[in-house]
């Protein structure tokens, strides 16, 4: 025999099924609308990430090309001076710092000789208190001749006024493992070696400061 629910409980087991209807429809929205705020914020910091990321970027790139702007203004000694600093990896920063060059008539090198004289000795100790305020200075001495004599004789001549200052400039407390000396002789004039005074100025010793 079948049952019949009475008006009143049918009333009750239908505004049951209404209310659960409801509710559940009520949770799918709110999770939805919950995941979607969680996937909006997930998207931002992917997008604040890329954003940042797309900035350090342009900032290093920015640098870079500021660094080779630099470096092409450099005399083409200084730019030798630094690639092999570079390659020799002995810069912290890898950074030219400022050139100093001695001339003839500054460094008073008696001619074929590489002796210092009272007057270079003065000038190479301007030079080392100036850079043993830098932690991390490296020095490139770049010995130069005028065209008077042999290529070799000059090459040597060249090394051997580098090595002199190299020598003075450790005697006032610069360490000698941050300095190098090199010889380019005749073969980097920047005058002409046909007058008086443009050999006075290709006779020079040259110091890039790199750190």
């Amino acid at each position: 025999m079948r049952k019949v629910l009475s008006p009143a409980l049918a009333v009750v087991v239908i505004l049951g099924l209404s209310l659960t209807g409801c509710a559940t429809k009520k949770y799918v929205d709110e999770q939805i609308s919950s995941h979607g705020k969680v996937t909006q914020t997930k998207i931002h910091e992917v997008q604040t990430s890329v954003e940042a990321n797309q900035k350090e970027i342009s900032d290093l790139a920015a640098k870079q090309a500021a660094l080779e702007a630099d470096v092409a203004k450099l005399s083409e000694t200084a730019r030798d001076a630094l690639k092999r600093a570079e390659e020799a990896g002995v810069l912290a920063k890898g950074r030219f710092v400022f050139e100093v060059t001695l001339t003839d008539n500054d460094v008073q090198f008696a001619f074929s000789k590489a002796e210092l004289s009272d007057a270079g000795k003065a000038a190479l100790d301007a030079f080392a208190a100036k850079v043993k305020g830098l932690n991390h200075a490296f020095v490139e001495i770049q010995g130069h001749t005028d065209s008077i004599g042999s290529d070799s004789f000059n090459l040597k001549l060249g090394h051997q006024r580098a090595e002199t200052a190299m020598r003075y400039l450790n005697e006032q407390g610069v360490p000698l493992f941050r300095m190098n000396v090199i010889s380019y002789g005749e073969f980097k004039p920047i005058a002409d070696n046909e007058t008086k005074e443009g050999r006075a100025q290709n006779r020079r010793v040259t110091l890039i400061v790199m750190e």
